[in-house]
């Protein structure tokens, strides 16, 4: 799990903290909230990377922390190469800024992903504009579908050495289709363009690039898509439970 995000300005002001994770919400940190998802989900071996104030806030609730890089993508990497790429068992990657995520959520994702495949959460647009009423806009949209990208990962074994050399790419390019698919070609950036690129094409571009199977896991749970990644996002959450 990557907990180094930095928030600014008047985000940082309203949150008491400039590192994303620790802002509260409804009376627990985003970070809190993510742990105790995971454990409640099974998860048996945890690693967090973050700097100093991440590391006093997670004590001994964590098997692990890793001393945050200079860059989201670069934390990313280093998340990646905390466990054996050979234990036999998928990574679980997880972001920090998830206010609404549930053990149940993650549980879903978890049970339902292939554990031969690169795996995201997706929720459909719909069920999440129901649990979410008059939020910030969140989704992308593909060949006029709208789904909303979550940020629970499942990664499966003996990746993460390949992965590493384009996890800053992939990271960036998680909430921007296009930028994946100006990775891969010219033709499937032309689709996106005339929003003829589908989801199934995005996960082909995926695999491409990762170099294993990748799945977009339909039908997730719309907590695992609500980020907080602005004030706006912020302060909903702090408004709505």
């Amino acid at each position: 799990m990557t907990a180094g995000g930095r928030v600014e300005g008047e985000y940082a002001r309203e949150a008491g903290t400039a590192v994303k994770a620790l802002a509260a919400v409804r009376g627990a940190t985003m970070l809190d909230r993510i742990l105790d998802a995971l454990r409640g989900a099974g998860v048996t071996r945890l690693a967090v990377v973050g700097g100093a104030e991440v590391r006093a806030a997670c004590g001994h609730r964590v098997e692990l922390i890793v001393d945050e890089g200079a860059s989201g993508s670069a934390n990313v990497l280093r998340a990646l190469d905390v466990w054996p790429d050979d234990d036999g068992e998928p990574l679980l990657y997880a972001t920090s800024d998830l206010p609404y995520v549930t053990a149940a959520a993650v549980t879903d994702f978890v049970r339902r992903s292939p554990p031969s495949a690169l795996c995201v959460a997706l929720a459909e647009h719909a069920v999440f504009e129901h649990r979410f009423p008059a939020a910030p806009p969140f989704g992308i949209t593909l060949a006029r579908e709208r789904v909303v990208n979550g940020g629970v990962f499942s990664i499966p074994p003996g990746s993460c050495a390949r992965l590493g050399q384009i996890a800053g790419a992939f990271f960036e390019s998680r909430k921007r289709p296009w930028r994946m698919a100006t990775l891969v070609s010219p033709f499937a950036l032309l689709r996106l363009a005339f929003g003829r690129l589908r989801i199934t094409e995005v996960e082909t571009l995926a695999g491409k690039i990762a170099g294993v199977p990748a799945v977009a896991l339909r039908n997730c749970a719309p907590e695992l898509g609500y980020d907080a990644d602005t004030l706006l996002e912020y302060r909903y959450a702090c408004r709505n439970a």
